[in-house]
């Protein structure tokens, strides 16, 4: 995708700017609350005097006849009064509206495919040439074309922005069913928001970007302010009143001494312009009723899409997310095109705080945190049993599928982190310190050391591919605020494996591992859904390399999933070769990036890594091998938050911690009930025997409270017969058993991974 026209929003924590920027710039730009400030029209004037200057240059622009090719072949070059799409004139809104008015209402953005542009279309005019990457407000990194004059690709366009040129794809997204429409949604809400807090109280606004779920807003309300919840219910209303006012969404293109003059009296949006916007460029702003804000864009046509808004909490943060900067104070948000999907949402947020990790974990007394070493976890004895059930999981496919599991060093000398490259981008993530006056660090991941155990011996096309499979500690420094459960550690445990293969196995290589991520999803209960990254502005390597690499990456999946089983996120791959990305949704349908395959050109590269090919021809002897990073669990740690919340801290028989509780009814089959519990842990099961003093109803709730998946009852009748009475968590009463028979079941659970 060229980003550096409406590409893709974004989720952000924040800009990226040149560090050493004077800290506090806020200053007396907020003195006190107060309601729709003067210089909200101040600010909308100048933004009237800009506009009229823009439409003098589109008045001289000159309509042409331009042609639309929709998804499925067909082109439109009218609508429905017989009247020719025009450059410059006809919108997408324009072109859905013929197709269908509701198509054209319920639709958010349009990706447009440019098959050309109008001939005095200029990028550069239009503000979106160049490092300009005010996307958003989210600040994302812009491949930026530098300038050129070029063809786009499919870029994310306004409904109701004109189109400049023929089109060769036009596609209409809707909420429900794009993601990229859920992101410019809410990311014209964020606007929205922002609108609200201004009218409200005079703040002043600095990023407010979309998230995966939502969005948020960071303004500037001086050192002692800070929002409360009650200014919750205020800003709801206010946004309320925006919304039933279908405020139309303004596209314009302003210079750099424009924008300037345009925020006078925002600190934080003039040092966006003087770092961001070179000299003697244009970017964009959006106008949506008063509010003005520095954007790329893309929005929806109007306020009156959203249907359903709320604020949903607020923190404090800085600016910059440095903490030597001004405080700011952010409101995060969610909105909805339809007010059942806010219900519905609301209750899914109270389903997923049940089911909250780190409650569940503290409950079942499975993990602890100490701050003497925060985010890393001290796993509890029954929290160990699932850290190592999982891994005996993924060790059991290792077995099956030709891993070779290998143990590598966890720290190296910080020379090996130069070689791959980690040192120059990722060294303020890593734990390093001196050793005898050389420096070293804590490994963050597997890769490296992997490729010097390829180095270690000399290699043949024979010995490929070689599959090395690592459970080692990882390690890195994460910010103590971004530190979160166990989704977001400083120690921790990757299911990692790196595989060295010839480019003619590629295919087979991630074919077969595309299954195993099947088989270990399926047994999650988890469904999934791919995408294919391919090679970005910024890639390295030989474009042929990368072409045939995305061709075997794409033979896998539509042998896996099928044609029209996946997507294609252009653009989107690592800067060292294409990738999949593989999306697992949980029972409450949200969705988690967890597995992962990646092809890597550079590493081997790096480390100067070849193999013989048995040819003899000069310059043929040797060839570089193709490394393929692949996760199924990714960290282990992360994975077990995952579980822990998928199934509701309800483990199934085969991970839990708590299998079998044996349960007397009278303290005279103590005995017997020992005699059980012995015969089950030999059996390798978790069983315990509850001999204090409760009554047995009340032993038989604690066990289901505990979620001990069965509780075996035991009384005279089953002393005589050698059988237990099996009732399950959910108080299911299953009846009379013989022991061996029971053992027997619970065994198939357990293999059957039940």
């Amino acid at each position: 995708m060229d980003k550096g026209q409406g590409g893709r929003a974004a989720e952000s924590d924040g800009p990226r700017m040149d560090d050493t920027l004077s800290n506090l710039i806020g200053g007396l730009s907020f003195e006190e609350r107060s309601s729709n400030p003067e210089w909200l029209k101040e600010r909308e004037e100048a933004y009237n005097s800009i506009k009229a200057k823009r439409q003098e240059e589109l008045e001289k622009k000159v309509p042409v006849a331009i042609t639309v090719k929709l998804p499925d072949g067909n082109e439109l070059t009218q609508n429905k009064k017989g009247e020719a799409y025009m450059a410059w004139r006809t919108s997408p809104y324009d072109v859905a509206a013929t197709i269908a008015q509701g198509l054209a209402d319920s639709s958010v953005v349009a990706r447009v495919t440019y098959s050309d542009y109008a001939s005095d279309y200029s990028m550069a005019e239009d503000g979106v040439a160049g490092e300009n990457n005010l996307m958003g407000d989210s600040m994302d990194e812009v491949n930026a074309s530098d300038g050129e004059e070029k063809e786009a690709e499919s870029v994310l366009w306004d409904m109701t922005r004109p189109l400049v040129g023929n089109v060769s794809k036009l596609e209409l997204l809707k909420f429900d069913s794009d993601d990229e429409a859920k992101t410019v949604f809410w990311h014209s809400s964020a606007h929205m928001l922002g609108e609200a807090l201004e009218h409200l109280y005079g703040c002043r606004l600095t990023i407010g970007p979309p998230l995966k779920g939502g969005f948020y807003y960071d303004s500037y309300m001086g050192a002692s302010d800070a929002f409360k919840e009650e200014d919750y219910k205020p800003v709801e209303q206010e946004v309320t009143k925006i919304i039933k006012k279908k405020q139309r969404f303004e596209r314009l293109v302003i210079t750099k001494d424009e924008a300037l003059d345009l925020f006078q009296g925002n600190p934080f949006k003039e040092q966006i312009i003087r770092t961001k916007v070179p000299d003697n460029t244009r970017t964009t702003v959006y106008k949506c009723g008063d509010l003005i804000d520095l954007c790329r864009g893309p929005h929806l046509p109007h306020t009156g899409r959203v249907k359903a808004f709320a604020a949903t909490r607020h923190s404090a943060t800085n600016w910059l997310g440095d903490t030597d900067n001004d405080s700011l104070q952010r409101m995060y948000g969610i909105s909805f095109p339809d007010k059942k999907m806010l219900k519905i949402w609301k209750e899914n947020q109270e389903k997923a705080k049940e089911r909250d990790h780190r409650r569940i974990a503290q409950k079942q007394e499975l993990v602890m945190f100490h701050e003497l070493s925060p985010g890393s976890a001290f796993w509890l004895p029954h929290g160990a049993r699932i850290y190592n059930k999982l891994i005996s999981f993924i060790r059991g496919h290792y077995w099956e599928r030709g891993f070779e599991e290998v143990i590598t060093p966890n720290m190296y000398n910080l020379n090996l982190w130069h070689t791959s490259g980690h040192a120059m981008h990722y060294k303020d993530a890593m734990f390093s310190f001196d050793v005898e006056g050389q420096e070293f660090a804590l490994k963050p991941m597997n890769c490296p050391g992997h490729c010097l155990i390829f180095a270690g011996s000399t290699r043949s096309y024979r010995d490929l591919p070689l599959r090395f499979a690592d459970f080692g500690v990882l390690h890195r420094n994460e910010l103590s605020g971004a530190l979160s459960g166990l989704t977001r550690v400083r120690r921790f445990q990757q299911d990692d494996a790196h595989i060295f293969c010839r480019d003619d196995q590629i295919e087979q290589e991630v074919l077969a591992s595309l299954e195993f991520m099947k088989s270990v999803y399926n047994t999650f209960g988890m469904t999934y859904k791919l995408e294919l990254s391919t090679r970005p502005q910024k890639a390295l390597g030989d474009i042929a390399l990368w072409d045939r690499a995305e061709g075997a990456l794409a033979n896998a999946m539509d042998a896996f999933a099928g044609k029209g089983g996946w997507r294609v996120n252009k653009g989107d791959g690592a800067f060292y070769g294409p990738k999949i990305d593989i999306k697992v949704m949980d029972a409450m349908e949200r969705v988690h990036q967890c597995a992962t395959v990646q092809l890597d050109f550079q590493l081997p590269i790096r480390f100067d890594l070849n193999y013989s090919t048995g040819n003899k021809e000069e310059g043929k002897q040797f060839a570089r091998p193709v490394m393929v990073h692949r996760a199924m669990l990714g960290s282990v740690e992360r994975m077990f938050a995952v579980l822990c919340e998928h199934w509701g801290g309800k483990w199934p028989l085969w991970i839990s911690p708590r299998q079998i509780m044996i349960v007397p009814v009278h303290a005279e089959f103590n005995d017997y009930c020992q005699s059980v519990r012995d015969k089950l842990h030999k059996k390798g099961f978790f069983a315990d025997v509850d001999l204090s003093k409760a009554t047995f109803q009340k032993k038989v709730r604690n066990a289901q409270v505990a979620q001990y998946n069965f509780q075996l009852v035991v009384g005279k009748n089953e002393v005589e017969n050698e059988s237990v009475n099996i009732r399950t968590r959910d108080n299911k009463v299953e009846g009379e058993v013989k022991l061996d028979d029971m053992i027997a079941m619970v065994e198939k659970l357990r293999d059957e991974y039940k």
